[in-house]
């Protein structure tokens, strides 16, 4: 099993868009913020290589409150290449509070 890891940090608004290529599941994620009271909801989505149709949002969170969160999916989240197009994952937040955050995601290479 070949293990990936997506970076990102900032103080903006989050739009990172992951395309690892080939078949492939979502492991964990993770955030910190450096405050709490930062609104919005952050969402994590399966874009689909298939179309939008077929989209999927695998997490919501509200903010609010939060300065440390983590998610390990309970069954694996598979994101399997049977179209022409690859699946990737989209995080997105409006962080309208300019908080500086780091995120990672990791994800796994599967058959």
């Amino acid at each position: 099993m070949s293990v990936i890891k997506h970076k990102a940090t900032g103080t903006g608004n989050i739009a990172e868009t992951i395309s690892p290529g080939g078949n492939f599941q979502i492991e964990e994620f993770r955030i910190h913020l450096s405050a709490a009271g930062a609104a919005n909801s952050l969402t994590i989505t399966i874009d689909n290589g298939d179309g939008a149709a077929y989209d999927v949002v695998v997490l919501t969170q509200d903010m609010t409150s939060v300065t440390n969160f983590i998610w390990v999916p309970t069954r694996p989240v598979k994101c399997k290449n049977l179209g022409t197009t690859a699946s990737s994952i989209v995080i997105a937040w409006t962080n309208g509070s300019s908080r500086t955050y780091g995120l990672e995601l990791f994800m796994s290479l599967i058959a």
